[in-house]
């Protein structure tokens, strides 16, 4: 199945142009044909005109005084003109003789054709020999002036002529020049003659003309705008077009009930979820786990309800169907004036079996302790029961936590917050809970000198952890919103939620032996 058009990644395909587009612009300039390149520029073209002249005209007074460009003049029938070309090395590698392809008989040392059209060749010299022996362009070299002429055609287009200076194969290093001063006679036309050009071949690169260092090459000048407008576009496409949804996207709404000791956990990934996935709508309804399982059970077969329980069903619930969430931990706490910062397996045992009844059995003060207990039913209730107490417990009759008189043994609470407030208010209290839900107001303690982190968590040294679970009821559709949201709470972006409250994704290899359901 194609990828749907409101997905279509235009941003990475602007990208990729231009990169290509840049990347193929610098290859074709600079290294494929630019790294053999000979190159020229013309530094003057202008006429001699002559309206003043030095030394001064003849006179009768002093008939032997004549000017040099009159001299010129009077042997020639035309406009004088002179020419300074710069012949140079533009290239990345160096030039040899053998680097130049023109081959003429009888002609072989000449490499390159500085042509003048219209105009004739009267002198040539040759100056500023910038890396070049001067013997590469002696007399012997190979260097020499001529002119070509062309017949009038049939259609009645005037015969025209070139002057020509034959050039060497002058090897030249990179950055090496020479220039070519040339003395040009233009027999006939008006304006300006056409300018001068040079013609030849080069292995592996090419001649070509030299613009000014004061303009930049009209390629550069136009992969620059390009690249401007590929950037303008990319930044309207990235404001003006809304971030496609996750692939775990669904709309719809969903109700999440169970687990109080989840419920931070659940409602930020929700939140996010609904960030992105704006058609979703979520409900809570985390009054603890079995009051979660009970409920889902009553709608019966929904796509609507989502339940979440520390631990497993176990035997009841067989309707419900398990989905592994993470590994979570939970710790004990004691109020602050209690003193202990570790408790041992035995030692817990023995506080909710009623064999310690004040601190003091433990080395703790003089308090009694008040056991600050879950209703049962509660996942993390179950939890303790089955990791710490080996399902060896005093049953106790229930009392609230809510107006308990003074001297109470142990009190019962619905939720997880509830916990913390009442062990951070009553002297010599103990709970548990959630790690992540740990405030400020108690005393986290270690337990046989562990405390829950990752690496106790993976290794299965620290002991007071659980699965938790997310539990639908029957088949859910692949695209619901409960669907949906499960995946992206197992293999979505979730994952990086639920490792920030503590636990460590199901998905991870090392806790995947105790995510089996």
């Amino acid at each position: 199945m194609g990828q749907p058009v409101d997905e279509f990644p235009l941003e990475i395909v602007l990208s990729i142009v231009g990169i290509v587009v840049a990347l193929a612009t610098f290859l074709g300039e600079f290294v494929l044909v630019g790294r053999r390149r000979l190159g020229y520029r013309v530094q003057m073209d202008t006429p001699v005109t002559g309206e003043v002249e030095f030394p001064a005209p003849a006179t009768a007074a002093d008939p032997d005084v004549t000017g040099v460009l009159r001299n010129l003049r009077t042997t020639t029938d035309g406009a004088l003109s002179l020419v300074l070309v710069r012949i140079e090395n533009s290239g990345s590698l160096g030039i040899n003789d053998g680097d130049y392809t023109m081959r003429i008989r009888d002609r072989e040392s000449v490499g390159l054709h500085l042509c003048f059209p219209e105009r004739e060749v009267i002198g040539v010299a040759v100056t500023e020999l910038q890396g070049v022996p001067r013997e590469n362009l002696g007399h012997d070299s190979g260097i020499g002036r001529r002119v070509e002429r062309s017949a009038s055609s049939a259609e009645g287009r005037p015969a025209t002529l070139t002057g020509i200076v034959d050039l060497p194969k002058v090897p030249l290093e990179r950055g090496d020049h020479y220039k070519v001063l040339a003395v040009l006679n233009r027999p006939a036309g008006s304006g300006h003659a056409p300018e001068p050009t040079l013609s030849g071949g080069m292995r592996g690169g090419r001649v070509v003309k030299t613009e000014s260092n004061g303009r930049p090459p009209w390629i550069l000048v136009a992969l620059s705008l390009f690249l401007l407008t590929l950037v303008v576009v990319q930044l309207v496409v990235a404001v003006v077009r809304p971030d496609p949804p996750p692939r775990d996207c669904a709309a719809g709404d969903l109700t999440v009930v169970g687990s109080s000791a989840m419920a931070p956990m659940i409602g930020k990934a929700a939140e996010n979820y609904r960030r992105t996935c704006t058609g979703a709508r979520f409900s809570f309804d985390f009054t603890g786990t079995e009051p979660g399982l009970r409920a889902l059970t009553r709608a019966g077969q929904t796509e609507t309800m989502l339940a979440i329980g520390d631990g497993a069903k176990g035997n009841s619930f067989q309707s419900l169907t398990e989905h592994p969430l993470a590994l979570g931990s939970f710790s004990m706490v004691v109020h602050p004036d209690v003193g202990l910062t570790d408790l041992t397996t035995s030692q817990i045992r023995a506080l909710y079996r009623g064999n310690v009844v004040n601190w003091q059995q433990l080395g703790g003060p003089d308090l009694p302790v008040v056991l600050i207990d879950r209703t049962a039913g509660s996942g993390t209730r179950r939890a303790l029961e089955s990791r710490l107490l080996e399902d060896n417990r005093k049953v106790f009759r229930y009392a609230s936590c809510v107006g308990m008189a003074p001297g109470g043994a142990q009190c019962e609470v619905d939720v997880t917050e509830e916990v913390a407030v009442f062990v951070a208010k009553i002297p010599g209290a103990v709970g548990y809970l959630e790690t992540s839900a740990a405030g400020d107001g108690v005393r986290a303690v270690t337990i046989d000198g562990v405390g829950p982190s990752p690496d106790t968590l993976r290794g299965g040294d620290y002991p007071f952890t659980g699965v938790e679970y997310a539990y639908t009821h029957g088949p859910v559709a692949g695209d619901s919103l409960a669907a949906q949201f499960l995946d992206y709470l197992v293999r979505g972006k979730a994952r990086l939620t639920v490792a920030e409250f503590g636990n460590i994704p199901c998905g991870d290899p090392a806790v995947s032996k105790f995510c089996t359901p």
